[in-house]
C-alpha cells in the first residue's frame, strides 16, 4: 500500500502548522490552558481548506474534512506532550 495514495502527507503538515501556530500562542503569553483548543479550531480550519487545495487530501466532505483537522491539530499538542515529557528534568540529571 502506497501512503502517498491515504493523504498522509496533507495530514502532517496540517500537524506541523499547528504545532508552529501553537508554539507562537504559547510565546504571546496566552494562558496554557487555550492551546489545545486553539490548535483544535486551527485545525478544523486547515483540514476543510485542506479539501479544496491539497488534491490527495484524506477527505471529501465537510465534516470528514473538520474531523481530520481537528484530530491533527490536537496532535500538535500530543506531540509537544511527548517532547516535554521526554526531556530529562534537571532533578533527574542530578
Amino acid at each position: 500500500m502506497d501512503f502517498a495514495s491515504l493523504g498522509i502527507a496533507s495530514v502532517a503538515a496540517i500537524t506541523v502548522i499547528c504545532y508552529l501556530i501553537g508554539m507562537g500562542v504559547k510565546a504571546s503569553g496566552l494562558d496554557n490552558k487555550w492551546i489545545p483548543v486553539i490548535m483544535g479550531v486551527c485545525g478544523l480550519v486547515l483540514g476543510i481548506v485542506g479539501m479544496f487545495i491539497i488534491p490527495d487530501y484524506p477527505a471529501k466532505d465537510y465534516i470528514t474534512s473538520a474531523a481530520v483537522g481537528i484530530v491533527s491539530g490536537l496532535a500538535a499538542t500530543g506531540i509537544n506532550q511527548i517532547a516535554k515529557q521526554l526531556k530529562p528534568t534537571v532533578e533527574e540529571a542530578e
